[in-house]
């Protein structure tokens, strides 16, 4: 396969490829502007529907690992190259090996390799949900079971008004439990519950409706809409996204006592930094910001 590396060495470079022997399609195709820092990742495997197979979520891992390192990057988007489709969840055929020609697999063996699969997509999410980072998913098309995980990992979600998102595994006899862990976390418990239970497809509407995504836009409207999002958050303070968005998931498991407690010492830490220093002195001089964090 043919990839784009977004290694620490290349972030500031243009685009560079690496080539992986006997595929033509790069699987992961990952950049960030110099200018912006905004870091970009597209799912690029068209032909499976841009399935979480391991080795997509491989590649996944190590943009990731990467881009969340580097404090050049100030935001990241992650994107599909499918017209129609942001992400199908698993590769059916990697889960359930012989199960459309009828061959026998070793039990043992497919359970190992479920293992590694299941928990490696776990890895990526998690590193999605402690990104020191906003990570913004940008939807165009359908987004199903892991690939609706995903969506619901993102720090802010951004669709097309033709999008659709379904936790689908019910139908084939496998419960999204994985997926079911961001999305109760994201929306209410009965709308999570209800797709769950289900598998029913919902428009991007709905989605926006139950708090599974941000925003909805015309198609043609999607990547600028999302280019402003990213470069807004981009504009403000690093090191104070960064402080905030870790108390922010901190506090979010506590009881209001232990969260303000949290919360307030967050606040200290914050005020102490230059860039709050700085932020408050242009405020009051009437003038931009220069963040150094």
């Amino acid at each position: 396969m043919i990839r784009a590396l977004a290694s620490r060495s290349l972030l500031r470079q243009p685009l560079r490829s690496r080539t992986f022997s006997g595929h033509a399609l790069p699987t992961v195709v990952s950049s960030i502007n110099n200018t912006s820092g905004i870091a970009t990742i597209t799912l690029n495997h068209p032909n499976d529907g841009n399935a979480l197979s391991l080795k997509m979520l491989q590649y996944l891992k190590s943009d990731l690992d990467e881009m969340t390192s580097d404090e050049a990057t100030k935001v990241i988007v992650i994107k599909s190259s499918h017209p129609a489709v942001f992400c199908s969840g698993h590769n059916l055929v990697e889960l359930v090996p012989g199960a459309k020609d009828g061959t026998v697999h070793d039990v043992e063996d497919v359970r190992r390799s479920h293992v590694e699969l299941f928990n490696l997509c776990s890895e990526v999410m998690l590193k999605i949900h402690e990104a020191p980072q906003p990570v913004i998913a940008e939807v165009r098309g359908i987004a199903t079971a892991a690939g609706c995980q995903l969506v619901a990992t993102c720090d802010l979600a951004v669709a097309s008004s033709d999008s659709k998102f379904a936790t689908p595994g019910v139908s084939i006899g496998l419960f999204c439990s994985t997926p079911a862990v961001p999305l109760v976390r994201t929306v209410a418990p009965k709308h999570a519950m209800e797709m769950l239970l289900t598998g029913d497809m919902i428009s991007a509407a709905e989605a926006r409706e139950i708090g599974l995504i941000n925003r909805v836009v015309e198609r043609e409207e999607l990547s600028s809409a999302v280019e402003l999002l990213a470069e807004q958050i981009a504009r403000r303070s690093s090191s104070a996204i960064r402080i905030g968005k870790r108390a922010l998931r901190q506090q979010s498991t506590m009881d209001v006592r232990d969260a303000y407690s949290l919360a307030g010492t967050t606040m200290v830490d914050n005020m102490g930094t230059s860039d709050a220093r700085e932020g408050i002195s242009a405020f009051l001089q009437k003038r931009e910001p220069v963040w150094r964090g």
